[in-house]
């Protein structure tokens, strides 16, 4: 693939910002570049010195993990930095478009509009798959990105493999972005695995759902090497704080954590849906490979509502495509998952359906 073609010109050509701590990479000696306090922080933690840029440590790791090579990984302030960095380096207002298939993960269409990015969407089908010939249809010469959410958001299920397929196989003008921010929930492979395959992928991951570290913001997008070095030009110098470098680090470390709380939250899971089958005023369940499922209620408005007047707070995601009357329910501990279903039972005892 000529990437090339498919870059912009000024981004292609940009001469990217040198740091200090690009220009010497060291951990020793006196440090009078980057103008920093040298008495420290006002802090129990050292934090006057500016963290690496490139996070090789953390690319280390986490390349084990992934069975990847370090030089395929861009770390980003969450996953919805590197879907703005992707738009910035591949469209323009005049000349590209994008495609989403709702219902998804809204970040898409938000960071499209902030960019003055043109948007299609190919809705997804009633069984919440792909549209492949739609989307093949609509594919133009101004096409740029095609977003893809696996397992997707709101629904909860993957897509099915050979309809990604045939799209990567089919669409060479442009990138296949595939989300796949709950994949750790999933039985199936990350397409991680198939970017020597497809030079136009690019996959994207988080640290905030299986991880637990939602709150430190650490996305992760995965890409031929040449789409990298592309996404470490254009992002600000230091993105990644120091503390979050270092307390991802140790979270890495942590394995036994990410099994355990993936293996019980599948466990909870099963428990919340069993119960949810015996309740009168539940219409359907749909199949989830996440942390969440959809869930759609006879009286969803009222019933989210009544929910949060007790203080357990569900999406309401009836006003998106194919999602009329549906709530998305994160899956919680045991006790929360429970005192859900009891106010659940208690609603629909009250209100007759």
């Amino acid at each position: 693939m000529d990437y090339k073609k498919y870059i912009l010109p000024h981004i292609w050509n940009l001469k990217p910002y040198s740091s200090a701590r690009d220009e010497f990479k060291g951990n020793e000696g006196i440090f009078l570049d980057a103008n920093e306090n040298p008495f420290g922080s006002g802090s129990v933690e050292y934090y006057n010195r500016y963290p690496d840029p490139l996070q090789w440590k953390i690319k280390e790791q986490i390349a084990q993990i992934k069975k990847c090579s370090e030089d395929e990984i861009f770390l980003g302030n969450g996953s919805d930095e590197a879907i703005d960095l992707l738009i910035r380096m591949t469209c323009t207002s005049d000349s590209s478009s994008i495609i989403v298939c709702p219902p998804t993960y809204g970040m898409y269409e938000v960071s499209a509009a902030i960019n003055n990015i043109p948007l299609t969407k190919v809705n997804l089908t009633t069984e919440y798959q792909l549209n492949v010939d739609s989307i093949l249809k609509t594919i133009d010469s101004t096409t740029r990105l095609i977003f893809i959410c696996s397992p997707n958001n709101p629904t909860g299920n993957l897509m099915n493999r050979e309809d990604i397929i045939k799209i990567l196989d089919s669409f060479k003008t442009g990138f296949v972005v595939i989300d796949e921010a709950y994949i750790d929930f999933s039985d199936q492979p990350s397409f991680v695995q198939e970017l020597s395959k497809f030079p136009q992928l690019i996959v994207l991951q988080t640290l905030s759902k299986a991880y637990g570290l939602a709150s430190l913001r650490l996305g992760m997008a995965f890409a031929n090497p040449t789409i990298i070095k592309l996404f470490n030009k254009i992002k600000p110098p230091y993105n990644i704080s120091g503390s979050t470098q270092n307390l991802v680090r140790t979270a890495l470390e942590n394995n036994h954590f990410v099994a355990e709380s993936i293996k019980q939250l599948k466990i909870n899971k099963y428990h919340l849906i069993t119960e949810l089958k015996h309740i009168i005023g539940v219409s359907t369940i749909f199949h989830s490979d996440a942390n969440f499922i959809l869930v759609k209620f006879i009286r969803a408005h009222e019933l989210f509502n009544y929910l949060i007047l007790h203080k357990i707070i569900t999406r309401n995601r009836s006003n998106v495509a194919l999602c009329n009357d549906s709530i998305r329910i994160t899956i919680g501990l045991e006790s929360e998952n429970k005192e859900l279903i009891d106010k659940i039972k208690i609603f629909y005892t009250k209100n007759d359906v």
